[in-house]
């Protein structure tokens, strides 16, 4: 049954006060690269060695299928590390841009890696890539990354292979890549019974995920010279994702945008339909959910030299198992104090983000059968903040966020089988999760030598019906330094602290006789986990590499039952050619 969203008036009575500021579009982000396991993703190395945050350990993000763009297209290349910070002003780029030491006057296409660890750490890789052509580039990789830990059944094993190919053309870009991942591990959670004897998961189970991916996108080239351009973009997401037992995910996504530019002026809109299909989940009638949805933005945009002010809605139809009809406002203002140095800028937006059972269980591989999918409806998004640059030596940015949510999720011990992990969702139609936000992001360059960067989140929830928000730590602090010692060593190191966070703790399943599930809170203690690498640049082809992780050696936890791995160091060879 087809029904309007209630906050719609509210929404727009608010939005009219943000008139008279201006507004961006709203952008659903998107995730540049896939969550991984923390255990083994800091040695994914491809090109100058960066050390990577543990993914597992990220800031949670509802899955985003729209990929909106800026109503300006960008060709990206993935071999080219983007070190500046992202503040997104929609203004003037700046041009100046360091040149690491590491690049060569010959650089090369190709790679292959192999390296060795304690807890049998096994590393892997192979990229491949034909590019003569400064209009034609297509290649493929080929992972492998397997550990063991000290604990029993405490095994995790990565495998990636896939092709890509794009092509340059006078009017239009087109690249597309198809792949398969999987990843492997066991539940090899140890939760005791309130005895502290009986171990509550004698028999470990195995557990591996098969991801099938196709992504192709056709994007209209950017003419600077053209004040009156039309861009364009179409774009089709697709695959199919299974766990070793029910669980399986079908998704079909196409996107696109249209934008006429007429000098300072843009008009356009964005565009999206998802089909998605989970099975293996307790819905009611049957054990397929569809939770499927569609997403129209149209907007104006008035861009100068020192501002920049966009007007939009989002109209996001849901249909599926249940249909609903919202209505979203879409606004933002970036305007520059001072250019480069100094801007402000705010907005009010909202929108539905999809549910996806392989988004989840790349964050929690841990998932039990039966889960729960529902849709995350933002009622409304208010932002706000101050960022800015300082030539190429420092950028930073701050911002303040205000969410009301219906549809958190939010990862639950299960109750009989507490080493798998169930969803569920908090807030509703009646009372939504208050979420307030402050993100801070810094990044310094002291010299040729050295480069600084952090991050800062700080999160309050107010729940609306559960207790806390589960799993969710409400600091959570990242630092890195990079060290260019010369053209042939370099040095990375990062640090990362998590707050403390709560769990659902649940009583002996036997010791209620039948009444009401009881449990208790627990606290899932804060962290520091502190990592530092080196390569050395042997010859023109040949370099070495090692990265220690874990140094303090504390085996923290980021979901009850499963303490991380130890400090765990690999070290291998890597040739170009």
């Amino acid at each position: 049954m087809m029904k309007l969203h209630k906050t719609v008036f509210k929404s727009y009575a608010i939005v009219a006060l943000f008139m008279g500021l201006g507004v961006q579009v709203y952008a659903q982000q998107t995730d540049p690269e896939p969550d991984k396991p923390v255990t083994i993703d800091s040695f994914d190395v491809v090109r100058d060695y960066k050390p990577l945050l543990a993914d597992a350990v990220k800031i949670r993000r509802s899955p985003d299928m729209t990929n909106k763009r800026s109503y300006m297209p960008k060709l990206t290349y993935g071999n080219i590390a983007d070190k500046k910070l992202d503040i997104n002003t929609g203004l003037k780029e700046l041009n100046v841009q360091e040149t690491p030491f590491t690049i060569t006057s010959d650089p090369t296409s190709n790679y292959v890696k192999f390296g060795l660890g304690n807890f049998n750490t096994i590393l892997g890789e192979g990229y491949f890539a034909y590019d003569a052509y400064e209009d034609l580039r297509v290649g493929g990789f080929v992972k492998h990354l397997s550990q063991k830990g000290s604990l029993e059944a405490q095994k995790f094993s990565k495998q990636e292979v896939g092709v890509f190919g794009r092509r340059i053309l006078p009017l239009f870009t087109v690249d597309g890549v198809i792949g398969y991942n999987r990843y492997a591990t066991n539940f090899y959670g140890i939760p005791y019974a309130d005895d502290g004897v009986t171990l509550l998961n004698p028999s470990t189970e195995k557990q591996a995920f098969n991801d099938i991916y196709f992504t192709g996108e056709l994007t209209s080239n950017y003419d600077p010279e053209n004040e009156n351009a039309t861009s364009f973009s179409a774009k089709i997401d697709a695959y199919s994702f299974g766990d070793k037992y029910d669980g399986k995910e079908t998704s079909v996504a196409l996107s696109g945008y249209l934008n006429k530019r007429v000098r300072a002026f843009n008009i356009g809109a964005n565009v999206a339909v998802d089909i998605n299909n989970v099975k293996g989940t307790n819905a009611p009638g049957g054990n397929t959910t569809k939770n499927s949805f569609a997403n129209l933005n149209p907007y104006i945009r008035f861009k100068g030299d020192n501002y920049a002010v966009t007007l939009g809605a989002n109209f996001v139809p849901e249909f599926g198992d249940s249909s609903s009809f919202n209505i979203f406002p879409s606004a933002e203002v970036d305007f520059a104090l001072a250019p480069e140095y100094f801007h402000i800028f705010g907005g009010v937006n909202g929108g539905v983000r999809k549910a996806s059972y392989r988004d989840f269980a790349r964050e929690n591989p841990f998932l039990g059968p039966n889960l729960a999918i529902q849709n995350t409806v933002e009622r409304i998004n208010f932002y706000g903040g101050i960022k800015g640059n300082a030539g190429a030596t420092f950028g930073y940015k701050v911002k303040a966020i205000y969410r009301q949510l219906e549809g958190l999720p939010l990862f639950v011990n299960n109750a009989d089988r507490p080493f798998q992990f169930d969803l569920v969702y908090d807030g509703d139609g009646d009372e939504a999760v208050k979420h307030f936000g402050i993100e801070g992001e810094i990044n310094v360059r002291l010299s040729e030598i050295v480069n600084l960067g952090g991050r800062l989140n700080i999160d309050e929830y107010t729940m609306a019906q559960q207790e806390e928000a589960w799993h969710m730590p409400k600091l959570r602090l990242a630092a890195n330094a990079r060290f260019n010692i010369s053209e042939k060593l370099y040095i990375d190191a990062e640090a990362l602290f998590h707050g403390k966070a709560y769990a659902k703790d649940w009583d002996d399943p036997m010791s209620d006789l039948g009444n009401q599930q009881t449990y208790s809170k627990a606290e899932i203690p804060s962290f520091v986990d502190v990592s530092a690498g080196a390569e050395y640049k042997a010859t023109k082809q040949l370099g070495l590499f090692v990265k220690a992780n874990n140094l303090f050696n504390k085996e923290y936890e980021t979901y009850l039952y499963y303490p991380k791995l130890g400090f765990n160091i690999i070290g291998g060879l890597n040739f170009s050619f």
